[in-house]
């Protein structure tokens, strides 16, 4: 499998906003098929080392969230930031042809933005080439365009704002919109 779904929960929406958990989930759209996944929480304060930068808007929204979402992010199983983005690292060495990745993520300026950054910041070597970064919200689009938003039709799995769950929903609904859009004859 080449395509991994990527969801991250931060503390702000801007490229230095600090990761607090990471989900990913390898799938392959053209079936759906799931296969390993990865998902961590990162300690706050590492993350926010290297300038970056939380943003008090989010932190407000993260109150507003459910007990289950907020015990998530202050988990007692919480990792050094570079450990987190480490095992992510070798879930992408592990499993896949790092120049053929392509890497889906929620928003063209959200999550593949901000984990590039954190990359940089923690001085690790980003695993995909930046033209195989891939946007769901542009895919949803193109679902939308040709009446099809199998988004909300999907059961949704786990707890909303866990960064593990919202991957592998946000896989199977790109899926689903990739089988549409393009016929399995042609894959």
């Amino acid at each position: 499998m080449n395509h991994l779904m990527i969801d991250l929960e931060t503390m702000g929406n801007k490229p230095t906003a600090p990761i607090i958990t990471i989900g990913a989930v390898f799938f392959e759209p053209s079936t759906g098929e799931l296969g390993p996944e990865y998902y961590a929480v990162a300690d706050l304060e590492s993350s926010m080392v290297f300038n970056a930068v939380a943003d008090p808007s989010t932190i407000l929204w993260w109150l507003k969230q459910s007990a289950e979402a907020r015990a998530a992010i202050t988990s007692d199983n919480r990792v050094h930031i570079t450990n987190a983005i480490g095992g992510l690292v070798r879930l992408i060495d592990d499993h896949c042809v790092p120049d053929s990745l392509q890497v889906w993520g929620n928003g063209a300026t959200f999550d593949n933005v901000i984990l590039r950054a954190t990359f940089e910041r923690h001085g690790f070597h980003c695993p995909w080439q930046f033209w195989n970064d891939r946007d769901v919200r542009t895919m949803v689009a193109l679902g939308r365009a040709v009446g099809f938003n199998p988004r909300y039709e999907i059961p949704f799995e786990g707890d909303l704002h866990n960064a593990l769950a919202d991957a592998r929903h946000q896989a199977k609904y790109v899926s689903a919109i990739w089988q549409r859009l393009i016929p399995a004859t042609s894959q």
